[in-house]
């Protein structure tokens, strides 16, 4: 099977991966210090923070990828229903430049994966992609005037002054607990999370007890004007396309399946696709990964493809049996009461 070939070739390389990381912890350093001193500057007031109008809601991270930034955007649209609501994204690999605002022509080309997912999930929102946030939010500001606006993977960027920030760690890899790149994943201070006004934890485990998320608060040390939230991944149990069809995940028991994944994390997915008892090929590639007709070919004699919505937006039109499996973040109810009256009182 390609999946347990796939997973040996993972066990015999990770020493040497974890060498080549532990060899580039000068680098590390080095990395650590440049953004130390970054944010001192931004601090100090020697590079300037700009504030807006409209309520700037920031959502990002302190590391790369694997957080669930798209489904907590899609989340904070929900939430917002009846107000005027823009995203604004760098639109990350895509294949056009400066400022686009997203409308019926637009690819996943054009504004990047994600950024295209949400533009075809929610067609009401305004989104646009633009590397220059300042110039970005401008436009929106002049084209657009909406309510909010939620500027995604946005933590970093302090050219930018947000009205209210989010910061987003996974469960199983707490920033709390991890180091520089490109030793670790960090790509800014640990010690910056205090310009957090939430903290959300991701991906937490189904049943996740009280005591536990008391422990992990204290390892992330939160301000005593922040809250600490926990959410665990809701993934569907349909499969859909958008031309609208939807078909039942159970269906898929049975059946030549192959699974396609160029996320940063495809482990949950995978181990909520075993739990349901599905037997399938799972074919993975790196984050935002463009496919190639070789690459294509190797997956395109399956039954049923099945891929998430930010590959399905990459692959369609060039795959038949194409279907994607939607996930969202699930709160309790304690805080996601708490979360739902922070955004609102930013409007």
């Amino acid at each position: 099977m390609l999946v347990n070939w796939a997973k040996d070739k993972i066990l015999y390389f990770r020493p040497m991966l974890q060498l080549l990381r532990i060899l580039a912890f000068p680098f590390s350093l080095l990395y650590g210090l440049v953004v130390y001193l970054r944010n001192r500057l931004y601090d100090m007031g020697f590079f300037k923070s700009v504030s807006y109008q409209t309520p700037i809601i920031s959502v990002g991270n302190l590391s790369v990828g694997g957080t669930g930034k798209t489904p907590m955007i899609e989340y904070l649209i929900h939430l917002l229903q009846g107000h005027k609501v823009s995203v604004l994204s760098r639109g990350y690999k895509r294949k056009s430049d400066g400022f686009l605002l997203a409308d019926s022509k637009s690819t996943a080309e054009d504004l990047g994966d994600e950024p295209f997912q949400i533009h075809k999930k929610f067609p009401e929102v305004s989104l646009a992609v633009d590397a220059d946030r300042r110039n970005g939010i401008q436009r929106l500001e002049d084209l657009v005037r909406p309510d909010v606006v939620l500027l995604d993977d946005a933590f970093q960027h302090r050219r930018v002054k947000p009205k209210f920030s989010i910061l987003l760690t996974a469960y199983g890899k707490l920033y709390a607990n991890d180091w520089y790149l490109p030793t670790g994943n960090l790509r800014d201070h640990k010690g910056e999370s205090k310009r957090a006004d939430l903290i959300v934890v991701t991906k937490c485990p189904e049943g996740m007890s009280e005591t536990e998320k008391i422990q992990v608060t204290k390892r992330l040390k939160p301000k005593p004007y922040q809250k600490v939230l926990f959410c665990s991944l809701d993934y569907s149990s349909e499969i859909k396309s958008f031309s609208g069809e939807t078909v039942a995940l159970t269906t898929l028991k049975g059946k030549k399946l192959a699974v396609v994944t160029g996320i940063a994390s495809p482990k949950p997915l995978i181990a909520y696709l075993e739990s349901r008892g599905l037997q399938f090929e799972h074919f993975k590639y790196g984050d935002h990964h463009y496919f190639t007709d070789s690459e294509i070919q190797k997956f395109s004699g399956f039954e049923v493809i099945l891929t998430t919505e930010k590959d399905y937006v990459r692959l369609e039109g060039k795959v038949n049996n194409l279907y994607y499996i939607e996930v969202a973040h699930r709160f309790e109810e304690k805080d996601q009461q708490i979360l739902r009256e922070y955004v609102l009182s930013q409007i």
